[in-house]
């Protein structure tokens, strides 16, 4: 789902010119034979050039600086980090943005240093690209402020989630739970008896209370009805017993997880000592990885149902069977040897092939109203093939339309059967306007800005 972190814590443009077809096949092959600059079904994202134009903030004949947003002086995940210095080595050996070498430059929040880097960010980046932090709501009218274009890895606040110049690769948008098509297949078609007796636990913070209303409001729609409601400390909790014996006490069969995935462990192990057995588990998105896996043990993956919804992106542990993925793991091994690819890894990477492919585009006449415009005008996104087509030209907000949920086994994370109809996807997913006042993306007219503005030029 969202942030783990944020829910613990806080919990037009220029042508390419004529020479463009030949420049794509040069990119294709690069002279030296050294690399492709093909990415899934694409074709060529980046490519060599003899650059110019007028100057803008961030870029030269010779770089473009970009920012990525990372809370890892906090979490001490780098995942972020490593995806944008994989992206950046791979498009500048094939040539950078038409000449210009992609610069990635970290701005580490620490979780609360948002407006600081945003600061510096607004002084010295041409964008922002492939990040996110889990208090991402701070800064984001500094940001528009600035009129500073994101491509984000993730979104997490109300705020910042379908905010104005910034187009994001995952579905999501405030008047809407992105998770509608996964409940309904839970307690409509996997797990009926269960939708009598649904609980959701969170972090005991303003962004998780806010996914909390969301989430009830959301079950309540695709017919559920949520027994049990509990926060526990941001800070952590030392004996999860008394949860899990509420969780007993009130009958929950389906159980919807806001926070961390060692304290879902856990919670769990708890409840397994109790021989306790839910129908179901939402262990969230954070979950998806083999780190979960190892805390949580064999004994209590193989006696509770542990699910999460990806969204549309394309499992990982399927990565053979969508070259897309595949290349991606193959450019880690080449450019960040030992660094995990991992589920918001996958989605900062299909952010930054946005953002280089648009940039590219915009040959000469590049600018943060060129770059933000084109990018928006993708009606088919799939990152190649990393995920299930979004339409990106929708901005009052993309609802999901697909989804597809991963199990967690002791013997990995494996496809559930949840009844996929467009290869690993199910594109059929019901999108609810929700009633309840939840907050709502910020615009440029907040801040006193408009698409017209000279400095996006």
């Amino acid at each position: 789902m969202f942030a783990t972190a944020a829910l613990l814590l806080a919990t037009a443009c220029s042508s390419r010119g004529d020479s463009a077809e030949e420049d794509d096949n040069q990119a294709a092959t690069n002279q030296s034979g050294a690399v492709s600059a093909s990415f899934g079904d694409l074709g060529p994202i980046c490519k060599p050039g003899t650059p110019s134009g007028p100057s803008v903030q961030g870029v030269t004949d010779k770089e473009i600086k970009v920012g990525v947003v990372s809370d890892v002086g906090f979490t001490k995940n780098p995942e972020f980090i490593d995806a944008a210095k994989v992206f950046t080595s791979w498009c500048n050996d094939a040539g950078g943005v038409n000449g210009r070498k992609l610069v990635a430059v970290t701005r580490d929040t620490r979780m609360l240093e948002v407006r600081q880097r945003m600061a510096e960010a607004c002084r010295e980046d041409f964008a922002l690209v492939g990040g996110g932090g889990a208090m991402d709501g701070m800064a984001v009218r500094d940001r528009l402020e600035c009129l500073l274009p994101e491509f984000p890895g993730q979104t997490v606040q109300v705020e910042n989630q379908g905010s104005d110049l910034q187009v994001s690769v995952q579905a999501a948008t405030a008047g809407y739970w992105p998770y509608e098509g996964f409940y309904t297949w839970l307690v409509k078609e996997a797990f009926p008896a269960s939708a009598g007796a649904v609980g959701i636990i969170g972090g005991d913070s303003p962004v998780s209370k806010s996914h909390i209303g969301r989430t009830e409001e959301s079950l309540r729609i695709v017919g559920a009805n949520p027994t049990y409601t509990e926060l526990y400390p941001p800070t952590g909790v030392a004996d999860w017993t008394p949860y899990a014996q509420s969780i007993k006490t009130k009958g929950v069969r389906g159980l919807i997880f806001h926070g961390d995935y060692n304290s879902l462990a856990k919670l769990e192990q708890v409840l397994t000592t109790l021989d306790y057995k839910l129908d179901w588990i939402d262990a969230n998105s954070s979950a998806y990885s083999p780190a979960f896996l190892e805390v949580a043990g064999k004994r209590i993956l193989d006696y509770q149902n542990n699910v999460t919804d990806l969204g549309g992106f394309h499992p990982l542990e399927l990565a053979d069977s969508s070259p897309a993925v595949k290349q991606i793991t193959e450019l880690y091994a080449k450019y960040a040897p030992g660094a995990e690819v991992t589920f918001p890894a996958l989605k900062a990477f299909s952010a930054w092939l946005l953002f280089a492919k648009s940039a590219v585009a915009c040959g000469d006449g590049l600018t943060r109203k060129c770059v933000y415009e084109t990018a928006a005008k993708e009606t088919n996104w799939t990152g190649g093939g990393i995920q299930a087509p979004i339409d990106l030209s929708v901005r009052t907000g993309v609802t999901v339309k697909c989804f597809n949920v991963e199990q967690a086994t002791s013997a990995g994370w494996k496809p559930a059967d949840f009844g996929p109809t467009n290869g690993p996807y199910r594109c059929n997913a019901p999108a609810t306007k929700l009633s309840g006042d939840y907050g709502r993306p910020t615009t440029l007219a907040d801040v006193g800005k408009t698409m017209d503005d000279p400095r996006l030029n």
